[in-house]
């Protein structure tokens, strides 16, 4: 009966730091490989830099695109732009130039460039 006695009260020794340590394992796991973990802290971080980057393409494409706005306006008209927006849109072509179509299977405007005189 002693035995059983002494296996009791290491038992209930043991108890309460063992419960401890799962707790803070548990706690320690979901600190790094949970959602909201330090492994998802650094994929979010990858993502907000892929944005950013992206984002910083998209406002030079804007501003490419707001400068030939500009050189658009009859203010501020562009005659080789203009006429290279003409070309384009309406498939005209000067002799001697040479059409190459990129996508075959592109039927917009501008892909079927035909020469007209």
């Amino acid at each position: 009966m002693g035995i059983v006695r002494e296996l009791r009260v290491r038992a209930g020794q043991i108890t309460g730091p063992v419960l401890g340590m799962t707790v803070v394992l548990y706690f320690a796991y979901h600190a790094v490989q949970g959602d909201r973990g330090l492994l998802a802290l650094g994929k979010l971080r990858g993502e907000v830099q892929a944005l950013q980057a992206q984002v910083l393409d998209v406002r030079d494409e804007r501003f490419q695109m707001a400068q030939m706005v500009q050189m658009l306006r009859p203010e501020t008209l562009d005659p080789d732009l203009l006429e290279e927006r003409a070309r384009i849109l309406l498939g005209y072509g000067k002799d001697g130039e040479l059409v190459v179509i990129t996508h075959p299977n592109d039927t917009s405007i501008s892909a079927l460039a035909t020469f007209k005189q």
